[in-house]
Parts: C-alpha cells; structure tokens; sequence
C-alpha cells in the first residue's frame, strides 16, 4: 500500500515544468518555488510513513500545486506585520508601543525615502550633526540648554553615565534600583557604563542625610531614577529634586535623572495622577535628564538626553555615542513628532498615544457602537455585545492608572474563544485582543476605527467560526 502511494507523488521535474510552477518561478523566482515543492513532498512522504488515511492522501496529491502556491506565499510574507491592537493597552511593549500617525508616516518616508540633510548644513555647505534637527526643538519644549537622542533610554542612561561617571562612584537611593523590562536593570546598566553604583537608603524609605554621608571624593554624580514602572505605598520616603540641589551646590556634583517614560505634558488636566515632566526636571536642577522616545513622549524608539551644554557636549565626543547613534528614520520621526509639542492642542489631536489617552468616553462608546452593529447585521454565530472595561497606558508608564473604556465583545456559539482568539492571529492583518469570561473583548480606546471594514470582511470570509471535525 506504502509503495503504491510513494508512486503516485510527482516528481520535482515534472512539477516544476506544470503552467501553475513556471508562473510562481517568473513571479517569486526559482530558489524560493524549489525549496516549496522540495518541502510538500517531503511532507507528504512523511505523512506516509506516519499513516494517514489514503483517501486523505489522494486528495493532497490531487491538490499538491495549490499547496505549492501557499508555501510559496506563505514565504514571500513579511515577518513583522500590522496588526490591530484590541487589547486596550495604548503603550503595548509586545505590539511596538506607540504607534506613529499615517500623516507623521508620511513625512519620514517622503524624507527617508531618497537623500536627506541628516548631517549636512545646508546653510554653510559643509558637515552638520544629526541632532540639530530636533535638538532647538527639545530645548524650546523643555527648557534645557543642549539635547541629543541615542536608540533607546537604556542607552542613553549608559552613555550618560560612562561620560560623567566613569570610574567613580554613582549615588542611588536602593528603592530607585529598578529593572526596566527584559531583566535589563539599572545595577547592570551602570556596571557596564563603568561606574561604580553606591546605593544609599532602603527600599522604602532615603533621606537627604543618606546621600550627603555618602559622598566621598570618588563621588561623581548624584542618580535619581524615577519608578515610572511601579509604585511604593505606606511608609515611604525619597528626596525631591529641589532637595537634592543642595548637595549639588555644596559639594559640586553634578545631579542626573533618569525619567523612564518621559512626559512633556501635565496629563493632570486630562484626568491622569500628575507624573513628573521633563520640563518639571529641568527647573527643579537636575543637570542632564533622559527619557524615552516611544513611550509617553509617544514617538519613534528612542533614549533622549536634554540638560547642561557642557555635559551634552561631552556625550557627543564619547566614543559609545557612534555605536548607539540613532538612524536617519528615527532622526526624522523625532523632529515631525517634536513639532506637535509646539502646541498642545496639536500634540493631543495629532499623536496617538496621547489622543488614545486622552479620547472622550463618548467617543470610544460611538465607535464600540459602531463595529457592534455592524458585526450584528452579518448575522454571525456569536454573541456580540458592548462590555464596560478600564484601558491602560502601560510599557511601564503610570502602573496606577486606569482610564474607563467600552470593549465590543463576541462570545462565538460553536467554538471555544480561545480558538477564535488564535485565527484572528493568523488572519492578514492580524487582530489582538483579550480574553475576559470566555468572552474576546476588543478594546475600541486603542482599536484603530479604520480595521473596522477590514474586521467585519475577515469574520465573513476565513472561515473563523468553523467548527473543525
């Protein structure tokens, strides 16, 4: 029987000469349509061995070049692809953080696209720098003298400290040793910048006296670290900025902090709990602050240094600055993204991370009510229903906060939700949301309006709710 079935599989030659593979050869090319047909055979030959039902394997070999097709696709998709994000978490780490508008897209890429002036002066005619394009930017939003942006915070909180601190000694309250995400931890950070931590205080509790009888002559920079990733409650103390400006002025050291997650607007009249902003910082004396680019700020991924000219200065001349320099993209989704900052009214319509946190529950209603009704004129076998939920900013910002939102909510009749769940992840443009009660919620504060269409059609057309037998 074995045998009689191994005759039957095609040979690769005679396949590759069939009208359907000399098309995807001239389409796709000869190595990726090898590799497929090499592959389906091979998987058929296997199924033999492990035995599958003949009638079945009849029926794959019959449709053997429609699979070819598939696998051939299949490897010309890209890896990294759009999906929608349903999950009502605006600052998703797993789904890119913040996403950037269609508009600002459009401006890098008509910039990326071809040359640009990313380091030449077109006033002098000569070599410029790449921070100039959003360096006077920064400096007017936030009030520091210098700026510059290298690829990420942890980066930027390395290079800081390898270019003021290295082969001193670092002081740090204990309750501000935070880990920021991958294991990557503050302790290690500055291990590898060179510098010698010196923790100072308790996990709950650092008084200003901590840091003074710490101070030695090996003592470089006082740290402050804000724990933008979580919060300490009861019985707790830390030291403000302005408290430790008197250390700063008695002794000569210069004061860095490292804000996480970056705010350039009190999101206190937008409802939120205040979180500290860079510009807040500055005023209160810290000499040089970073932050990121891709959180609250809601930008490209970036680590971004503002302070004391002096200290910016050194940091360009560092040699890590090369090795963690930013690219021409991230330079020019700086500055577009910068520029709403000029006006906060722009900045809250025109950036989606602050436009999602700061959108009406009235219009996050409309828009649930909106896709709930065109999910129900399509008849599906589901439940579909409008759920209160609480959205979140997360990517380690305001851990605390929780912004009331409205969920559409489909509870399929005839298969699980988790399986529901897993073929929206496979569908084009794949959808994410939560489980909640064997109820898939879609979030609407963070679900892009415009995959409204785009969902309804993937629900009609591939086949999600069928029941396998």
């Amino acid at each position: 029987m074995e045998n009689n079935l191994f005759r039957r599989i095609p040979k690769v030659d005679v396949l590759l000469e069939t009208k359907q593979c000399k098309e995807l050869i001239e389409q796709h090319g000869y190595q990726i349509v090898i590799e497929s047909v090499r592959e389906e055979l091979e998987q058929i030959r296997a199924q033999i061995l492990n035995g599958k039902l003949e009638e079945e394997l009849l029926l794959q070999i019959d449709h053997i070049l429609s699979s070819i097709g598939n696998r051939v696709r299949e490897k010309e998709q890209f890896h990294i692809k759009k999906v929608y994000n349903g999950t009502g978490t605006i600052l998703h780490t797993n789904l890119g953080r913040a996403p950037l508008s269609a508009t600002h897209m459009q401006k890098i890429a008509e910039i990326a696209s071809g040359y640009s002036n990313l380091e030449f002066n077109l006033e002098k005619g000569e070599r410029g720098e790449r921070y100039s394009h959003f360096e006077t930017l920064l400096c007017k939003i936030t009030g520091a003298q210098a700026a510059m942006a290298v690829n990420n915070n942890a980066a930027a909180v390395m290079l800081v400290l390898n270019t003021m601190a290295k082969g001193g000694e670092a002081i740090v309250s204990r309750g501000e040793l935070v880990e920021v995400g991958g294991k990557f931890r503050i302790p290690d950070v500055m291990k590898q910048s060179g510098t010698i931590l010196k923790e100072v205080g308790t996990t709950n509790k650092t008084h200003l006296a901590d840091y003074e009888e710490a101070i030695t002559e090996d003592t470089k920079v006082l740290m402050k670290v804000h724990t933008s990733n979580y919060r300490i409650f009861g019985f707790t103390e830390s030291v403000p900025m302005k408290a430790l400006t008197a250390l700063k002025d008695k002794y000569q050291i210069p004061i860095i902090e490292d804000l996480g997650s970056g705010v350039l607007l009190n999101l206190e009249k937008y409802g939120l709990a205040h979180e500290p902003t860079v510009q807040e910082s500055i005023q209160n004396g810290a000499d040089v602050v970073c932050f990121s680019g891709d959180k609250l700020l809601g930008g490209p991924q970036a680590g971004i240094i503002v302070g004391k000219k002096n200290y910016i200065d050194q940091m360009k001349r560092n040699q890590l600055t090369r090795a963690l320099r930013i690219d021409k993209f991230t330079a020019c989704a700086l500055e577009t993204v910068l520029r709403e900052y000029l006006c906060e009214e722009n900045a809250i319509k025109n950036i989606p991370v602050l436009e999602m946190i700061t959108r009406p529950l009235e219009k996050v209603q409309e828009a649930a009510e909106d896709l709930c009704e065109k999910l129900k004129r399509e008849a599906l076998p589901a439940v579909i229903s409008i759920q209160k939920c609480m959205s979140q900013i997360g990517g380690g910002s305001l851990p605390m906060e929780q912004i009331e939102s409205r969920a559409v909510s489909i509870r399929p009749h005839f298969i699980s939700t988790e399986l529901f769940a897993k073929r929206l992840r496979t569908l084009p443009i794949p959808v994410i949301g939560r489980v909640v009660d064997e109820n898939f919620l879609l979030d609407m504060r963070t679900f892009d309006q415009t995959g409204d269409v785009h969902f309804v059609e993937a629900l009609k057309k591939n086949q999600i709710f069928k029941v396998d037998r």
